[in-house]
């Protein structure tokens, strides 16, 4: 196929300099003369501009363009647009499968007999190391050397691979591990706002595998995660496609009140916008409360899309932006061009002029000055709890029956006080009490206002003699290097540091589960008295078993709050009455006298928050560090593989890969692997955190001589599919309804009836020759993108999954792999049609994908007589073409050896 002139070539329009001179060429907006150009959300101007500039006539139809153009009529009926954003960002542990994959790819082409080293990043990829910090050792000052050292003992290998890659393949970025979290290093240093590249002028777009990549909407760059199976299609030139999708337009008024932080903003807006209802939409801010609204505010919204299930939650480039690009350190000279370039094309907000009004899709609207301080837990990060509310809403979990908001815990049994002995020190524990209290995530990390306000209620509470217990896990992990030139700066690191807030490392933590063991003692008293212990972080997750094993209620909370919950020790206490604790001379302390102001909070940022402490940061950053760069590492385009390594290890995806396409498959007798009820998470499909000793991942790293204390994560090994299929549902927490009410990763091969790990059935079923299906319920697959949540099911042999409605991300993942993904009809499920699945099951698809439509009806029949009709959910076109060829990996090895580059 080659390449065709693009039609709009007539709309190229060259940007001149305020001085004189020119910046480059651009595809300009206005010049389309369209006015309903001016109506669009600024949100869909940037896929309108990629679709204009990347149009071929193939990957990119001009009826794409037009499509978007008239959003207003389309968005509601759900067409595809292709999008092909500027570019892709990786964090290590999707990082290593994605060059794991690359690697892979090149043998497969040289197999095959085409040239491997067409297989290139074709977009740039920015790949920060990070997400691996386990905060082995915490209220400690030698925590960060100390964990840094074990986190590359652990990780040598794969490092040193992700160091291969770097120099292998074209177009890479590596940021060293210790440097941060990956989306706060996008927003102070990676993102380019608007790119020029060989004096090609375009907006700055990126997906990212890591679900929390929207954080860079706030700075006006469109980002979203998606799955490292379309991270990786988008790096090697494909379009993604994606449902052109409606924008709720959110106004924003008046000013927060005094002592209410960004982090109670963003848990109202995120169940303000889970009752509204967002799947699948961007969410486009806007009105005259931006402007009291400082970035890193915008940022922490923005953030949390996933959880308010957004796609996107935009806020598009003003002059407060402009601020934050020079104070990060961005050079006049490109703030200059990005301001240009956005007004020129329209794309630029300036609230110092009349407004054209845009239209939305749905309204919302927000006084700032009505948010209140809260949480969010104790299981799920839209379940806000307003503070005064805080111990009424705790003591109806106690009383509540097992779910999202219960517990279960018997009248008698609530006031139990476990007694037990903390190194030499009698000791206390009972329902509620804090055992990990975790300054932690970029959701607030890369927030200068809750950071130094956290070290503020440190400051107070230190002066006034109060202390943190010392079972508490305390600990402050910043998403850059920054947060520590500012806190050392201002003089009150030191006041975090009495209270046990060490920093731990630069990366994620405990909001991903590398919370670290707690205290065998305080483990004990948990475990035998089956104690709800509780976790507060200030973190943008608190899945059930995500945080810690141990810790059965998890509330998300602002960076000052993990202090004051840490302080009391409990989350069964109510602040506005009950004392924090008792101060030097036995005076009660409560919550009011350790408060910071905005005033007080706002003064210390703007004298200690400055441009050069960014310069400074990230002009070190490339340089690496010393463990990093004595890395030594193999040279060569072609990866060797150590068939011994346990870290990284060839996957079998191209094993007797051919020519041309297999084509489709139904599913004939299939047994059912696992049967689901509602919002099974990724969590529970494939694990990121530790691996359990009893597991049959433990079992093949026993048999390799990995000693348990070098088991590492389930996140750390993503680059050995051996381990991550035997990984693949082995959340302990999972409920299989095949088990009958039994909690746990097992489940029953049903023609002998014995009940095994779900990878010790599957790999029964495959060698019987059976195929597998999986039956769920609503919401499947959500939660953070996770790739190996459908490489791992197709490893364990899964055909199809049938469930009541998918995660848009996970869908899109088992259509990358292979995977049929079917829904129930409205109203139905396997509970109403009456299966137990004990049942066979068969689906029939035509044997060529020319007869498939998208979306068409399918019979399902069982082996009992059973047939009931589910919409198959391949939603495009493209998509079909993956399933006709086994996967988009093939598809894309199969198109690269037919393209002539």
């Amino acid at each position: 196929m080659g390449m065709n002139e693009n039609p709009f070539n007539s709309i190229l329009k060259t940007l001149e300099k305020p001085d004189g001179g020119e910046f480059g060429k651009y595809y300009s907006l206005p010049a389309l003369n369209d006015p309903r150009i001016d109506k669009l959300p600024y949100s869909i101007r940037i896929l309108l501009e990629s679709a204009i500039r990347n149009c071929d006539e193939f990957q990119v139809k001009s009826k794409d363009v037009e499509k978007i153009i008239d959003w207003k009529n389309t968005s509601p009926k759900q067409v595809e647009i292709p999008f092909k954003p500027a570019r892709v960002l990786l964090q290590d542990f999707t990082g290593v499968p994605a060059v794991v994959d690359l690697a892979c790819m090149r043998d497969a082409m040289n197999g095959l007999g085409g040239d491997s080293n067409k297989i290139n990043p074709l977009v740039p990829v920015d790949l920060v190391i990070d997400h691996s910090v386990q905060v082995d050792v915490a209220r400690s000052e030698n925590a960060v050397q100390a964990n840094m050292e074990l986190e590359f003992q652990r990780n040598k290998e794969r490092f040193a691979f992700l160091k291969w890659g770097s120099n292998a393949f074209h177009n890479m970025l590596v940021v060293p591990p210790g440097s941060g979290i990956v989306h706060q290093v996008n927003l102070e240093y990676l993102g380019r706002v608007v790119f020029n590249t060989k004096g090609m002028l375009y907006p700055d777009s990126v997906v990212g595998t890591d679900s929390h990549t929207t954080m860079i909407d706030g700075l006006g760059v469109a980002g979203w995660g998606v799955g490292g199976i379309e991270a990786e299609a988008a790096m090697l030139g494909q379009p993604m496609s994606m449902v052109l999708p409606g924008v709720v337009g959110f106004k924003l008024s008046g000013k927060l009140r005094d002592g209410v932080t960004a982090t109670d903003l963003v848990l109202t807006v995120t169940q303000m916008l889970r009752k509204h209802g967002v799947v699948g939409k961007f969410v486009e801010f806007y009105g005259e409360g931006m402007g009291e609204l400082s970035l890193a505010d915008r940022a922490t919204i923005a953030n949390m899309s996933p959880e308010y299930g957004a796609t996107m939650g935009f806020f598009p480039v003003d002059h407060v932006t402009l601020h934050y690009l020079k104070l990060t350190g961005r050079s006049d000279e490109t703030v200059s061009m990005i301001e240009s370039y956005l007004r020129a094309n329209k794309m630029f907000v300036d609230y110092g002029e009349p407004q054209i009004d845009r239209v939305y899709s749905s309204y919302l609207e927000l006084n700032l000055e009505d948010v209140e301080p809260c949480v969010s837990g104790p299981k799920r990060p839209h379940d806000r709890v307003p503070l005064k509310e805080m111990k009424a809403d705790w003591h109806s979990c106690l009383d509540n029956r097992v779910g999202f908001k219960g517990f279960a815990i018997p009248k008698q049994s609530q006031s139990k006080v476990a007694e037990f002995n903390f190194h030499g020190t009698p000791a206390q524990l009972r329902h509620g009490d804090v055992v990990i209290a975790a300054i932690t995530s970029c959701t607030n990390t890369s927030n200068p206002s809750v950071m130094l306000g956290a070290a503020l209620v440190a400051k107070k509470a230190c002066e006034l003699g109060l202390e943190v217990k010392p079972w508490v896990k305390t600990s402050l992990a910043p998403g850059s290097g920054v947060v520590t030139k500012y806190l050392e700066n201002s003089g009150l690191q030191k006041y975090l540091n009495q209270l046990g807030f060490h920093i731990v490392g630069y990366g994620c933590t405990t909001c991903i589960g590398n919370s670290g063991d707690i205290d065998e003692a305080v483990a004990s008293a948990i475990t035998e008295n089956d104690l709800v212990a509780a976790a507060v972080l200030s973190g943008n997750r608190n899945f059930e078993g995500r945080v810690h094993p141990l810790t059965r209620a998890n509330y998300l909370a602002s960076p000052p709050l993990v202090v004051a919950y840490a302080l009391a020790g409990t989350v069964d206490i109510d602040f506005e009455t009950e004392p924090i604790g008792e101060g030097k001379d036995g005076k009660k302390i409560f919550f009011r006298d350790i408060w910071p102001s905005n005033e007080e909070v706002a003064k210390v940022v703007q004298s200690n928050v400055l441009p050069d402490m960014f310069k400074a940061t990230y002009k070190a950053i490339t340089k690496g560090n010393p463990m990093w760069n004595h890395l030594s590492v193999p040279s060569g385009t072609l990866y060797s593989w150590d068939s011994t390594s346990t870290y990284i290890h060839e996957p079998p995806y191209f094993k007797s890969m051919t020519m041309s396409p297999p084509g489709p498959h139904g599913v004939k007798n299939a047994y059912c692997l696992l049967n689901f009820g509602d919002s099974i998470t990724t969590d529970h499909i494939s694990p990121a955190g530790s691996i359990h000793k009893d597991s049959p991942a433990a079992r093949y790293l026993v048999e390799r001589g990995v000693d348990r204390r070098d088991f590492n994560s389930y996140g750390s090994r993503r680059g050995n599919d051996e381990v991550m299929a035997r990984g693949t549902f082995a959340n302990i927490r999972i409920v299989n309804k095949l088990l009958g009410g039994e909690v746990g990763p097992k489940t029953i091969h049903i023609p002998s009836g014995e009940k095994l790990s779900v990878f010790d059935v599957a790999m029964r079923y495959k060698s019987e020759g059976h195929d597998t299906i999986i039956l769920a319920g609503a919401e499947y697959g959500s939660g953070s993108s996770r790739d190996w949540a459908a490489k791992g099911p197709m490893l364990l042999g899964v055909k199809a999954v049938i469930a009541k409605s998918f995660e848009r991300i996970h869908r899109s993942n088992l259509v990358g792999m292979g995977i049929i993904p079917l829904c129930f009809k409205p109203g139905e499920d396997a509970e109403t049609l009456g299966l137990t699945g004990h049942e066979r099951y068969s689906i029939e698809l035509p044997s060529s994908v020319s007869d498939i439509r998208p979306g068409q009806d399918v019979t399902v029949v069982t082996d009992n007589g059973k047939s009931f009709t589910c919409t198959l959910r391949f939603d495009t076109e493209v998509e079909l073409a993956y399933f006709d060829h086994g996967g988009i990996l093939r598809y894309v090895i199969r198109n690269l050896i037919h393209t002539k580059h």
